[in-house]
C-alpha cells in the first residue's frame, strides 16, 4: 500500500506576511507587499519598488551564533524551516534524524554571494577573500545550512529548476516519502532580492515599470506589462502519514498528485507553450486520482507578463474544457510579486490555507479584461469557498512546467 505525504507544518516568509496564520490572513486582505527597494540602490533602473520583506531579524528565529557568516537567502530559509518545525511541534532526535531530509528549491539564491566574492577576488586579490564566505556561493547552501542547523542527517537536495524549483522540490520530497527512504522531509523555496537577480529581470524585459510607467502586478488584466520582482521563504513538513499520526501531529493538507513536463519549443518563444503545462496539469490530475471536477480552486502561477498569464489561461482550457470556466483561477503574486524558486513554495502555503480556512485568495489590482484571458481570476476580494482539492501550477518561460494537487485530509 502506498504511502500517503500530509503536511503538518508551514513557515513563510513573504514581503505580505511572517508566519503562517499572518500570511493567510494577508492573502485574505488581499495586501500587497510591494514598497521601495532598500536593500540595494535601484537609482540606475526606471522602477523601484519590489516585494522586499522589510520586517526581518534573523536573530529572532536562528539566535546570533554562525549569523554573520549566512547569506540573506540562507538566513531567510533557515528561518522558515524554524517555522516549519515549531508549527509541526517536530522534535528531531538521534532516533529519528537519519529517518528526515531536507528538499529545497533555489535558483538564484548564491548569485548575490557569488557576485560579491568575485569582485573581492579580481580587484583585490583571491588572497584577500574572506574564505568564511566561500560557502555562499554554492546554490546547495541554504538547503545544506537546513540541515546542519537543525541537525537532520538524511538526504539533502537543492532543485535549480526556475520558476518551478520549490514544486519540483516538494514532488521530489514526497517521492522519498512514498519510496520509504524517508518518513518527514522539510521542503520549499527561496530567493532573496538583490541588484544582481533585479538586473538579469530588467534586462530580459520582465519587470513591470520599465519603459517609464508606474509599476503594476495584474496577472491576467489587459494593462499588464511585466511582474514586480520579490524575495520570499517557503519551508513545509512533510510527513508519511502514519508516522504524524503516531506522534499526534496536527495534519493541515495531503498531497495528493504531482506532474511535471519540459516543453523544448519555449525556448525559441518564450511563454509561448506547446503543450507543457497541459502535460503538467493532466498528469498532477491523474497521479491524484482527481478529474477537473474534482478542483475546487486553481493557484495560478501568472505573474502579470502577457505570455505567460496568456498560455496559462489557454492550458486550463484546454485540460478542463466547459468546467474551466467554472472553477475560480487566482494568482496570489499580485500580493507578494514574482519570487521566482521561491513562489512555488508560497502558492504550496497559500493552498494549505484555503483548505483549512475555507477562502480563495483574490486576484488583485484587476481591473481591465483581456478577451484572451476570460476565466474567474477572483477580482480584487477572497471569496469563501469549501475547498476540497487545489491544483497548484508553475510554468518557466524556458520550458519547465509543473502541477502539485492537494487535498484535505480524511482518516
Amino acid at each position: 500500500m502506498e504511502r500517503t505525504v500530509v503536511i503538518t507544518g508551514i513557515g513563510v516568509l513573504s514581503s505580505i506576511a511572517i508566519g503562517k496564520d499572518n500570511f493567510w490572513e494577508a492573502l485574505i486582505q488581499g495586501k500587497t507587499g510591494f514598497k521601495p527597494i532598500t536593500l540595494f540602490d535601484t537609482s540606475p533602473f526606471p522602477m523601484h519598488v519590489g516585494g522586499e520583506i522589510t520586517a526581518f531579524d534573523p536573530i529572532a528565529f536562528l539566535g546570533k551564533k554562525g549569523l554573520r557568516e549566512l547569506d540573506r537567502s540562507t538566513r531567510l530559509v533557515c528561518s522558515a524551516a524554524k517555522l516549519a518545525i515549531d508549527d509541526a511541534r517536530l522534535e528531531i532526535t538521534d532516533e529519528n534524524t537519519l529517518s528526515m531530509g531536507v528538499s529545497i528549491g533555489t535558483t538564484f539564491g548564491s548569485l548575490h554571494s557569488i557576485s560579491q566574492f568575485d569582485r573581492v577576488g579580481l580587484t583585490e586579490g583571491p588572497r584577500l577573500v574572506n574564505p568564511s564566505h566561500f560557502p555562499n556561493t554554492v546554490i546547495n547552501s541554504p538547503a545544506s545550512q537546513i540541515s546542519i542547523r537543525n541537525k537532520i542527517k538524511g538526504f539533502n537536495a537543492t532543485m535549480s529548476t526556475g520558476f518551478c524549483a520549490a514544486l519540483d522540490a516538494a514532488s521530489y520530497a514526497a517521492d522519498f516519502i512514498k519510496l520509504n527512504r524517508a518518513n518527514m522531509v522539510l521542503t520549499g523555496g527561496v530567493e532573496e532580492l538583490c541588484e544582481e537577480t533585479f538586473l538579469c529581470f530588467y534586462t530580459l524585459g520582465y519587470l513591470s515599470g520599465s519603459k517609464g510607467s508606474g509599476p503594476l502586478c495584474c496577472p491576467f488584466d489587459g494593462r499588464r506589462d511585466g511582474t514586480i520582482l520579490s524575495e520570499g521563504a517557503a519551508v513545509l513538513a512533510l510527513e508519511n502519514s502514519e508516522f504524524a499520526l503516531n506522534r499526534g501531529a496536527e495534519i493541515l493538507a495531503v498531497v495528493k498528485g504531482y506532474g511535471n513536463a519540459f516543453d523544448p519549443s519555449a525556448e525559441k518563444a518564450p511563454g509561448e507553450s506547446r503543450g507543457g503545462l497541459e502535460k503538467a496539469i493532466t498528469l498532477a490530475l491523474k497521479d491524484a486520482l482527481q478529474s477537473p471536477e474534482d478542483i475546487d480552486w486553481i493557484c495560478s502561477g501568472a505573474n502579470s507578463t502577457k505570455n505567460m498569464d496568456r498560455m496559462e489561461t489557454r492550458a486550463i482550457k484546454k485540460v478542463f474544457g466547459k468546467h474551466a470556466f467554472k472553477v475560480p483561477v487566482s494568482s496570489i503574486k499580485s500580493m507578494v510579486g514574482e519570487s521566482f524558486s521561491a513562489s512555488g513554495g508560497l502558492s504550496l502555503a497559500s493552498a494549505a490555507g484555503a483548505l483549512r480556512k475555507g477562502f480563495v485568495p483574490p486576484t488583485v489590482n484587476y481591473q481591465e479584461k483581456d478577451p484572451e484571458c476570460d476565466l474567474d481570476y477572483v477580482p480584487n476580494s477572497a471569496r469563501q469557498k469549501t475547498i476540497r482539492n487545489v491544483l497548484i501550477l508553475s510554468s518557466d518561460p524556458y520550458g519547465n512546467n509543473s502541477a502539485i494537487v492537494l487535498g484535505r485530509f480524511e482518516r
